[in-house]
């Protein structure tokens, strides 16, 4: 039976539970009018609606967990099953087809040893989703049972109420902390088995980036992962050349929204410049390759450097600036509208002039807001895949020179975990190990803008 139709059936049985607790709760008031009762009426649904639904919902997902294996179990011990391999492929691909057919996924199975199977597989599926619909059924009547006999006049059903919403509510906001975590463990799993083969210095200052998949993975050369020229990289697409173009235009896009745009074109502009934020990355990775990127080779040509290639760190960097603009004139606009008017007031008293004022006043005052804005720009930046792929090449250079091809950390890491190569082998590792000193600078940076924006709540809230 499908996971589906029991949490269906425990929301029509919390439903049911809902619809008598409250009218149970209304008999209470009816019987004594003078009485009050300690919770609403409300209270005292919910109250037993969450007992129905919330242990016959968490059983319904343990049962789909558990069912398939349960169902694999029944067939096998079928005397039919007799003639399957003991193991491998061709046994599950049996099973699987037999399953298929059982449950009209599939008209007919193309192993004819599986024909024998489809009848053990419905009577076991049948079986199996009558047991779980039964202790579904049992488990609701049993917990809606109980709160329903709890329910009295004096009972606080409000506080049971808002306490198990406060659980939900803290459950919810350990997931992201949770599962930062448990990406942090995996990544140092992986990264401590990589530098048990490869030295941390070799890694972390080696100026040479050549992993050999088909290598020896028992002595693997340390000269061949030198990440330095890929953390440069991504440095100098993601925070130099993108910055140097999202930083100039977000921040005078936003003084121009708040300082001299009118409301009518501020509610064009705004919206039209925040649809960047929505592009998906791909699409400004073939307006790279396809336009930017022969622009540049074009116009490098055209003032003659004749080694101007189509793949360079300019072309990509240009359009990740251009991508993360909405962030930093977001950012940029939410901290000068947020400092106070009187200040601004203040200086146009004393004779400022409006430029003045914005570069004298509003821009220190909204500094903190910003820098935050341009942290979060950079930590967006330096993660950003795609582009790198399109536009920047694959090469991985320790030069200055924006006109070569360049490569990044996260294009690395998409092309050592692509493909048939080993978990064991250590050009494959150097991936999780890639990741794993990503991940600890972008947590940096979050870190630092969050701070930032601290610092700005405290002073203009």
């Amino acid at each position: 039976m499908s996971p589906a139709i029991l949490l269906l059936l425990a929301l029509g049985l919390g439903l049911v539970g809902w619809l008598a607790a409250r009218a149970r709760a209304w008999s209470f008031r009816r019987a004594d009018p003078a009485g009050r009762l300690t919770s609403l009426p409300t209270y005292h649904a919910w109250y037993v609606a969450l007992w129905v639904v919330v242990p016959a919902a968490a059983f319904a997902l343990v049962w789909n967990g558990i069912s398939p294996q349960l169902i694999a179990q029944s067939v096998l011990a079928d005397p039919a099953a007799a003639d399957l391999p003991p193991f491998g492929m061709q046994r599950d691909t049996m099973l699987s087809e037999a399953r298929a057919v059982a449950t009209g996924a599939a008209p007919a199975v193309f192993n004819p040893g599986a024909a024998g199977l489809v009848d053990p597989f419905r009577e076991a599926i049948g079986r199996f989703s009558a047991i779980g619909l039964a202790v579904t059924l049992l488990i609701a009547f049993a917990g809606g049972t109980y709160a329903f006999l709890r329910l009295k006049p004096d009972f606080a059903a409000r506080t049971k109420v808002e306490r198990t919403v406060m659980l939900a509510l803290l459950l919810a906001s350990l997931v992201a902390i949770l599962t930062t975590l448990g990406i942090f463990a995996s990544l140092v799993f992986e990264t401590v088995r990589f530098f048990g083969m490869v030295s941390p210095v070799d890694f972390l200052f080696g100026t040479h980036w050549g992993p050999d998949p088909m290598g020896n993975a028992d002595n693997p050369d340390p000269s061949r992962y030198g990440a330095l020229p890929l953390f440069w990289g991504t440095i100098y697409i993601g925070a130099v050349i993108a910055m140097i173009v999202a930083i100039p235009l977000g921040l005078m896009s936003a003084i121009y929204l708040t300082q001299y745009a009118s409301p009518r074109w501020r509610s064009w502009l705004k919206p039209a410049l925040e649809i960047l934020a929505g592009v998906p990355t791909v699409v400004y990775g073939y307006f790279a390759a396809l336009t930017v990127a022969p622009f540049v080779r074009d116009a490098a040509q055209s003032i003659g450097i004749a080694n101007a290639s189509s793949e360079s760190a300019l072309a990509a960097g240009l359009v990740m600036g251009v991508m993360i603009i909405p962030f930093v004139s977001s950012m940029a606009d939410d901290s000068i509208a947020a400092v106070p008017q009187a200040m601004r007031d203040g200086s146009l008293a004393m004779g400022a002039t409006t430029n003045e004022t914005i570069r004298r006043v509003l821009i220190p005052a909204a500094l903190p807001g910003i820098v935050a804005g341009v942290m979060l720009a950079i930590s967006r930046a330096i993660g950003e895949t795609m582009i790198v792929v399109m536009a920047a090449g694959a090469a991985a250079n320790l030069t200055a020179n924006p006109l070569e091809a360049m490569t990044t950390v996260t294009f690395q890491i998409v092309a050592m975990l692509t493909g048939e190569g080993s978990f064991d082998h250590p050009a494959t590792l150097s991936a999780f190990a890639l990741g794993f000193v990503l991940f600890l600078v972008t947590l940096a940076l979050n870190f630092v803008a969050l701070r930032v924006v601290k610092r700005f709540r405290e002073a203009y809230d």
